[in-house]
């Protein structure tokens, strides 16, 4: 089968997204399982595991997607693979937004309270935080895979494929785009209106405060950044077709163009683990010493790469040894 070049370029992204997101967020996963066995971890470090979990649930999903771009988005798996994977793919996205915010709301009251958030902030406000973001998700995913999948895929017109989570009779999109119109509303403004005022709050508190170092500041932007970034340009365009697709009575053609976007998420993270965590710097920090180690090692200079490497690992065990800066919780 010949690809359009539509499809062709929906393709290529998701096999981008593949490759990058999975071996970053693997890392990030090994760092934060390991600071959360730790006794009393953090609520953000329990936030921040969730989210990476749902980052790579969404990530294991994102094959389906390929074979389906790969098929000219034609559907040749079982119906229930088509139900199944979107609903855990669409949860997962969800999930991401109110995990977000509750990182978001975590950082600000660190800040902005710090001696009254540690004496207060305990593991088990992490773990309801998550639980309650999960339910959320796929509660409502929920509803989408009794509506929008109860018989919802449809033969196309040339042949006898089958599409998945695309055709709607207009009896389904009765029910289907005001259910899509509350999930935007719920799942993303409400999150994305408590993040931006936590996030603005958190950068201005660490900006204003003269004891706060350059590399923190610097640090606390980048979170803010990558974190906003995640809201408008991998969750906005996909919230916005529901919008869209609610006024219009139907579904935007380009909502596949916006779930794509939604994968970006997963790549983007890691960014946002970097700038919260000190052990997830560590953590890369080792892993890009272990590619360079495998790379000289190809080249013939492992003798000049021990040197270094012997070094680099007295740098980082001093490091270890010293005072995190992470901004308050680590």
């Amino acid at each position: 089968m010949m690809l359009d070049w539509h499809s062709s370029l929906i393709l290529t992204a998701y096999i981008l997204i593949f490759l990058s997101g999975l071996p970053a967020n693997l890392l990030a996963l090994r760092a934060f399982v390991g600071r959360v066995r730790q006794p009393q971890p953090a609520p953000v470090h329990i936030l921040l595991l969730n989210l990476t979990m749902a980052d790579l649930l969404l990530l294991l999903l994102l094959p389906f997607r390929i074979i389906e771009a790969a098929s000219n988005f034609h559907w040749y798996l079982p119906q229930i693979v088509c139900a199944l994977t979107g609903f855990g793919f669409y949860s997962c996205i969800y999930c991401s937004t109110w995990l977000l915010a509750g990182i978001s709301i975590e950082r600000y009251l660190g800040v902005a309270f710090p001696v009254q958030y540690k004496l207060s902030r305990r593991p088990i406000y992490g773990v309801i935080a998550a639980l309650v973001a999960w339910i959320l998700s796929f509660g409502h995913c929920t509803i989408i895979f009794v509506v929008q999948y109860l018989n919802a895929t449809e033969q196309v017109r040339d042949g006898n494929q089958i599409t998945c989570y695309q055709n709607f009779t207009q009896e389904q999109l009765d029910l289907v785009l005001p259910v899509r119109l509350e999930l935007c509303l719920v799942l993303f403004f409400i999150p994305m209106v408590v993040t931006i005022f936590c996030y603005w709050r958190f950068v201005w508190i660490m900006l204003t405060q003269p004891h706060v170092g350059t590399q923190r500041r610097w640090r606390a932007v980048g979170l803010a950044v990558v974190t906003l970034l995640n809201f408008l340009l991998c969750f906005g365009p996909y919230n916005l077709s529901h919008l869209v697709g609610f006024f219009l009575r139907e579904s935007p053609p380009w909502r596949k163009e916006a779930v794509v976007f939604s994968s970006l998420n997963a790549t983007l993270d890691p960014l946002l683990f970097y700038f919260s965590s000190s052990v997830v710097r560590r953590t890369f920090g080792e892993g890009l010493q272990l590619l360079r180690r495998q790379g000289s090692s190809l080249l013939g200079c492992r003798a000049k790469e021990t040197a270094e490497v012997t070094t680099g690992d007295r740098g980082m065990n001093q490091t270890e040894r010293m005072p995190s800066s992470d901004f308050i919780t680590d």
